[in-house]
């Protein structure tokens, strides 16, 4: 049995009872207790499972399932001596565990029942055959079948690696100097993931190296590079150049993609990967202001703020990471937000990654899975029920079900708790909306500490313009400012923005579409063959899981289109109208009964003018993971 994301095997053959017992004090106690169940001789696995050292429960960002510290040493005591007998024993491969127990183990370690639905999904995360389960043999004919990837960001990356798998030939054209998408682009102070870095990264690459549980931002970057270059991307990337638009042809049966430096590139097939996190929004204010201003993705690191009176427009997920890493450099920092943001408790946000722990993934035999499975799980769908609207619940201003209310009692007390002597803040704080309605921000108490900062002021307001000098928000008050930062997010409703798509019969997709973005599944569109968006509409993910994760199917199944094609010698593949149009009316309506699209909520960058949501993805991760393991033959049609 090998470690996968290494090329090595697991083993504790070299280590000391000292150095063992050092690993252990850094790591998850469930995660090297399911470790511990591969370690054990088969006769003694399920005396582990039916012993009283288990996990009570599992909770977003919780890694120790609750147990109380004498029983987190007991079980590291536990878990030395099954090592230590394990490395006695010449770290023999383990035997393979049954699927019966396997199954037993998933619901053991979270405390509660794992579901028979999403057994085959967690199978396949797990990777217990020691094997990237998920990657793709060769396809016949692929070598015909040359591609154009729009964007090295992680989806583009990720769909290289699994066409160059394939046999797919296969071009990547990146706007940027360097691979890394969002993560290239966004380096502004105190940017860094709010999904744990252990499920955020690619399930066939090595997540031993994070440094932080939550990484920062360069770190992110890094990754994404490592990844890049394992793979031997850079000899197929155009870096520095931007696809202006792609037109189809319909006798050739191919793409003609349109390139900044005058060149054409020609396809089979095009696959859009660039996001919905990809052009920046600075609101039209009328007025100019006379010192730097820049937008958060487009931070000015040649701008010292030492010393500097800074007004930040916008405190969501992006000002709400800035504020607390520039506060301490700048004079007065003037934070305006508009609405406020609900914040989910997270104490453990900034915390580093201890040396056992990646010790114990190229290690210990897959207790880098287990713990990957310990912090996908409480975000999987769970967050779902929390977001559905009841429509028989009597206070829809404030919360949509009784569920939903009890996420708001409890993220309200999460800020009040911070705030015993502050009332005044603590009304601009608590938001009157939903909870989970916009985009709930991870918050180790960071953020209402700055706040309180004597040189930081909130202003609960819009901007109505700008002066020479500062900011005059929507109540007539004037903010002095040396320096204006732009925390107000990106266009993630003009999809596709700007590249001109045109399809069959000649027509343009941003005309087709207006102001209602659609595609089956996210990936594919009527009327534009062999076009296969990633991080599409209706796939972002706003109650649980990781883009990632999501991106990973949404792979799948357009390599599984690709089949189609290549196997079956066709030209062209896209859906029916008719499952296309089901697809957008059934995503659409199960769109408006979660809290996203409540109309209690006046700002939320989830809906579009209309009110629609064409970001959010309402279904099940289970049922979307299903979906996207081929396409349905009823569902497409081959030419």
């Amino acid at each position: 049995m090998r470690n996968v994301h290494s090329g090595r095997p697991f083993t504790a053959a070299e280590f000391s009872d000292e150095q063992l017992a050092a690993a252990l004090e850094d790591l998850s106690v469930p995660a090297l207790l399911a470790s511990c169940v591969h370690m054990s001789r088969p006769e003694d696995r399920a005396a582990i499972l039916a012993g009283e050292l288990r996990p009570l429960g599992s909770f977003l960002n919780e890694y120790q399932g609750f147990m109380a510290p004498e029983a987190q040493a007991e079980a590291r005591a536990f878990a030395l001596d099954v090592i230590r007998d394990w490395r006695d024993r010449g770290c023999p491969e383990p035997e393979p565990v049954a699927p019966e127990m396997v199954h037993q183990l998933m619901s053991w370690i979270v405390g509660a029942e794992v579901g028979d639905e999403y057994v085959p999904m967690m199978l396949e995360e797990l990777e217990l055959e020691g094997t990237d389960v998920r990657a793709v043999g060769a396809v016949d004919g692929a070598a015909d079948y040359p591609v154009v990837i729009i964007g090295a960001g992680m989806s583009g990356i990720l769909a290289a690696i699994r066409l160059s798998e394939a046999g797919f030939p296969f071009v990547i054209v990146e706007k940027n100097a360097g691979p890394g998408g969002t993560w290239w682009e966004n380096t502004y102070p105190g940017a860094r993931v709010d999904v744990g870095g252990h499920f955020y990264c690619y399930s066939f690459e090595p997540d031993d190296h994070w440094t932080e549980f939550f990484p920062r931002q360069p770190e992110v970057q890094a990754y994404f590079q490592r990844t890049f270059d394992r793979h031997g991307l850079g000899a197929h990337t155009r870096f520095a150049t931007e696809v202006l638009g792609a037109a189809w042809d319909e006798v050739a049966g191919t793409w003609s993609v349109e390139l900044d430096d005058g060149s054409t590139l020609v396809a089979r097939a095009v696959v859009a990967a660039v996001g919905q996190m990809n052009r920046p929004f600075v609101p039209d204010v009328p007025g100019s202001f006379d010192g730097p201003a820049f937008h958060t993705a487009t931070w000015d690191h040649e701008v010292d703020l030492t010393g500097k009176r800074v007004v930040m427009v916008g405190a969501g997920a992006t000002g709400f990471q800035v504020a607390p890493a520039i506060a301490d450099q700048v004079q007065t920092l003037t934070v305006i937000q508009r609405t406020a943001q609900w914040m989910f408790p997270n104490p453990g946000y900034h915390d580093s990654v201890g040396p056992g722990v990646g010790w114990a993934i190229r290690h210990l035999p897959f207790y880098g899975r287990w713990f990957r499975f310990l912090i996908f799980w409480p975000g999987c769908d769970a967050g779902l029920a929390a977001a559905k609207v009841d429509p028989t619940w009597e206070h829809q201003e404030t919360s949509v079900s009784e569920v939903n209310d009890i996420a708001r009692a409890m993220f309200s007390e999460w800020i009040t708790s911070q705030l015993p002597d502050d009332p005044e803040l603590v009304a601009k704080v608590v938001p009157d909306y939903p909870a989970t309605g916009k985009r709930t921000l991870q918050d180790n108490g960071s953020w209402l500490r700055t706040l309180s900062k004597e040189n930081v002021t909130l202003v609960r307001a819009g901007v109505d313009r700008l002066e020479a000098d500062g900011v005059v928000d929507s109540l007539g008050e004037h903010h002095p400012a040396d320096v204006v930062v732009w925390a107000t997010g990106f266009r993630v409703n003009d999809f596709l923005l700007p590249l001109r798509i045109i399809g069959r019969d000649g027509h343009d997709l941003r005309e087709t579409w207006g102001s209602a973005p659609r595609a089956h599944l996210g990936v594919t569109v009527s009327g534009f063959p062999n076009l296969f968006l990633l991080y599409g509409p209706n796939t972002n993910l706003a109650s649980g899981g990781s883009i990632i994760f999501a991106s990973e199917c949404e792979v799948t199944f357009l390599v599984e289109c690709l089949r189609l094609l290549a196997e079956g010698g066709h030209t062209a593949i896209e859906p029916t109208q008719a499952a296309y149009d089901e697809w957008y009316q059934r995503v659409q309506a199960e769109a408006q009964t979660m809290v996203w699209a409540s109309p209690h909520i006046a700002h939320n960058y989830y809906k579009n003018a209309e009110g629609d949501v064409h970001g959010l993805n309402p279904f099940r991760i289970v049922d979307y993971w299903g979906w996207t393991r081929r396409p349905d033959p009823a569902d497409y049609q081959l030419s």
